[in-house]
């Protein structure tokens, strides 16, 4: 996926109120942003740090960009858009790159299913039948370590997704939990249970009822961003 158009390049001066951020040009330009990630971003800025933006010409919109990529405390890369993860897979679903789930016949988005009203990111038809596929956008790693983690805050949906997942699992259809990790120099996945226990649990739990549970990294920089390898994960 390249950004088009391409990405502008700015410092951080902070993120707040969640969906906002104060950010400062090149050129001295002093903007307030989108930010497009519902999570704490724990480990995943720092203010002064580099960011890329797209910056939108519609009238309509009330902020003038979108922050894109950060860069984290480990002078690692983030991309913080948690909207393009899902792109990003179907993107690589349609090219082949994730083996696991190469030779579907068909690919649906915002499947309704579960038993707590869930609705899936990908339903892909197999001749064997359905394989419902949900995706996560991992972009929390720490100092010194090649291994990023989720989530980074408490997720009480994320929890409900592994156990509508597991039930599945259970009744013979094939379920997947996919963690598309948006951070640079990693080298496998993990839960986050110091941050989230309780889902860090039910994804031990998922994972023993038969829910596949993968992970592909990505090449970034501030042109493009794609799919590009398998990770471990580390249960």
């Amino acid at each position: 996926m390249e950004f088009n158009p391409p990405l502008e390049e700015g410092r951080l001066l902070r993120r707040y109120k969640r969906f906002l951020a104060d950010i400062r040009t090149l050129d001295g330009e002093e903007l307030t942003i989108h930010c497009p990630n519902t999570g704490s971003m724990f480990n995943c800025m720092v203010e002064g740090g580099q960011v890329w933006f797209s910056r939108s010409n519609d009238p309509k919109r009330k902020l003038p960009g979108t922050w894109e990529i950060s860069e984290t405390p480990q002078g690692r890369l983030a991309c913080v858009n948690t909207g393009r993860a899902n792109r990003l897979v179907e993107e690589a679903l349609n090219a082949g790159v994730i083996s696991e789930l190469a030779g579907f016949t068909s690919l649906r988005r915002e499947v309704a299913y579960g038993d707590e009203g869930s609705r899936v990111d990908f339903c892909l038809q197999f001749p064997s039948g359905p394989a419902y596929v949900e995706v996560k956008s991992v972009t929390l790693g720490f100092d010194g370590h090649g291994v990023a983690a989720f989530p980074d805050a408490v997720t009480q949906r994320g929890a409900k997704h592994l156990r509508e997942l597991a039930t599945l699992a259970r009744k013979g259809v094939r379920a997947v939990q996919l963690y598309c990790v948006n951070l640079t120099g990693v080298e496998a996945v993990r839960p986050a249970h110091e941050i989230d226990s309780a889902y860090a649990e039910a994804l031990k739990v998922a994972a023993q009822a038969g829910v596949e549970v993968i992970a592909y990294g990505v090449h970034l920089d501030s042109r493009q961003v794609y799919i590009d390898q398998p990770l471990p994960v580390i249960l």
